[in-house]
């Protein structure tokens, strides 16, 4: 184990030394983690201690996150449908608070994070980062470390991410991910053409593209990703013979094969006259002859009399599914974006859009698509404008799909002309799921969908019986979204009972209220899972030997004590 170094006891000259040193590197202090973490953010920053980027390294009396409903943003289209969440606060906070609720429920993550450009684009502990900045890919790659680490746990065996970034940090980012994910799980490095072309370039090229990494949290447990052909996939199929009705049409392409050198793969082939043609193919013997007589191989006799070996590709193979292509070239672009906006919010041309860079929706729809899972988790932990958001909506229209999603964003600081989750998120979901009317004048319905609004709010941390008492009695938002149970059925000041679609949930406040609680669920015909306050583990089990096939028992707060201990340690 690596001896703590004891910068207390450094002169002023040691210290000015070992920053000079790491400040020649190319990441610096927070990339080369042999300094103790709690000094990293005070040699940054010596204003750093702020509880955006501390409070995991030193517990005592730092605030514990929790969430609190704003009931008037709620939006309830039906009330059989899942309810989605948008929670404004620091993503960080949002992130403890979910490993709380959703650990292990998560099917897809997607986020579009800063880019790190240096042009005021990235903040770190309150201050914009710049291009001259000596630690910018330290900070930028410290502040990634920490959401990534917290957003693994959430994350499904056979969960997905995916990050939207550029050659700002690319490089650094698939370094970092291969060491949270394991670069065994790295699945793909998609290349999106992000504009149309021309305008303005750099010395050398125009730049088009941007990239979405793509990792698994198990990649064993991933199935394979197929599509639906695409249009201009379909139109190579052009060809037709005996085998019609059974596969379709096909189209043929060259058996040589171009890869690095196998000896398995050189075989003669004999053509119709007799010949033999020796190359390498792009199947072993056994293979070609099974093909050979499914009538999949066609010979072409050329001008010199030789002959050229073909392999037939039918519509029908593989059931018409494809794999997905690393590289989204015409897919859509960010202008697309910024249009949605425009038709979502009323804007008349020439005036400014509220967000900058939106992603396009399409881009968002065909990574969910792309994963096959009609019926994910989807969470965005950098929603923005809330694309993501309306690309679930918009997906789950399309096909029948029944997703739902967690949305989490910020305000902006007081720079930032509009308030991020209240102004620009959260209306852009409401109009998309109600409906509105576009710059046109003209009335787009509504997609549907349910929401709730959740803001991140403090708890002390320090382990009195009154935080404790505290944290109980602000975490019940917490438990209602970790049972998915919103309907309140019966309140009082010391106990509250929610249901959910196919169960109960109680949250009692004082101990003394237990009595009470029992004649309560007694009157209700079903099972309960419970939640009673407790200054231990033991959530008075014994108490509730009466109706213990009616109930599930979890002592709080110690349940969510648990969770906030292990990531904050």
């Amino acid at each position: 184990m690596t001896k703590k170094i004891d910068y207390d006891k450094w002169s002023k000259e040691e210290l000015v030394k070992e920053i000079v040193k790491i400040k020649s590197t190319i990441y610096g202090l927070v990339w080369h983690r042999d300094l103790p973490e709690e000094k990293i953010d005070i040699l940054i920053n010596p204003d750093a201690r702020t509880p955006n980027e501390m409070f995991p390294n030193e517990m005592a009396g730092k605030p514990f996150p929790i969430l609190k409903e704003v009931k008037s943003k709620a939006i309830e289209s039906d009330k059989s449908k899942l309810v989605n969440l948008l929670i404004e606060g620091d993503n960080y906070h949002s992130l403890a608070v979910l490993n709380f609720t959703h650990r292990e429920a998560v099917d897809l993550i997607y986020i579009d994070p800063p880019y790190n450009t240096g042009n005021s684009d990235f903040i770190y502990n309150d201050k914009y980062v710049d291009k001259e900045d000596s630690f910018r890919h330290s900070k930028w790659l410290s502040f990634m470390e920490k959401r990534l680490k917290l957003s693994k746990n959430l994350l499904k065996q056979n969960g997905l991410l995916f990050i939207s970034i550029d050659d700002n940090e690319q490089a650094p980012l698939k370094m970092l991910c291969d060491e949270i994910f394991g670069d065994n799980n790295f699945i793909a490095n998609i290349v999106w053409r992000k504009k149309y072309g021309g305008g303005k370039g750099t010395r050398f090229f125009v730049d088009l593209h941007e990239y979405v990494l793509v990792y698994a949290k198990d990649i064993t447990q991933i199935e394979p990703f197929l599509l639906e052909r695409s249009d201009k996939q379909i139109e190579i199929f052009k060809e037709k013979d005996e085998y019609y009705k059974e596969r379709g049409l096909y189209y043929i392409r060259p058996l040589k094969s171009g890869l690095a050198l196998r000896k398995t793969l050189i075989y003669p082939i004999r053509c119709p006259d007799g010949s033999e043609v020796k190359t390498q193919w792009i199947c072993g013997r056994d293979t070609f002859e099974q093909q050979l007589k499914e009538g999949r191989i066609v010979f072409k006799k050329l001008k010199n009399g030789k002959y050229n070996v073909y392999k037939k590709f039918y519509e029908r193979d593989s059931d018409g599914l494809v794999h997905p292509e690393s590289i989204f070239y015409d897919l859509a672009y960010n202008q697309n974006g910024k249009e949605e906006l425009k038709e979502i919010f009323n804007i008349k041309e020439g005036r400014e859009i509220p967000f900058e860079n939106p992603k396009p929706t399409k881009l968002i729809k065909h990574l969910l698509t792309i994963t096959g899972k009609i019926d994910a988790t989807v969470l965005d932990f950098m929603a923005g404008s809330g694309t993501t958001g309306h690309a679930v909506l918009e997906l789950n229209k399309e096909d029948g799909g029944k997703r739902k999603f967690i949305l989490c964003t910020n305000n902006g600081d007081e720079k930032s002309k509009h308030k991020i989750a209240s102004d620009i998120c959260y209306p852009r979901v409401k109009k998309v799921a109600t409906g509105y009317l576009n710059k046109k004048g003209q009335k787009i319905d509504g997609l549907g969908g349910n929401l709730k609004y959740f803001v991140t709010d403090f708890v002390e941390a320090e382990p009195t019986d009154k935080n404790k008492r505290k944290l109980v009695k602000e975490s019940t938002d917490m438990i209602c979204i970790l049972e998915n149970a919103f309907e309140l059925i019966q309140e009082t000041p010391e106990f509250k009972i929610f249901k959910n679609t196919d169960k109960y949930v109680g949250v009692i406040f004082y101990e003394e209220a237990i009595e009470d609680y029992k004649k309560a669920i007694k009157k209700i015909n079903g099972h309960f899972n419970t939640y009673v306050f407790s200054m231990g583990d033991d959530p008075h089990t014994k108490k509730f030997a009466d109706v213990k096939s009616k109930v599930t028992l979890c002592a709080i707060p110690e349940i969510i004590l648990k969770v906030y201990r292990e990531i904050f340690k």
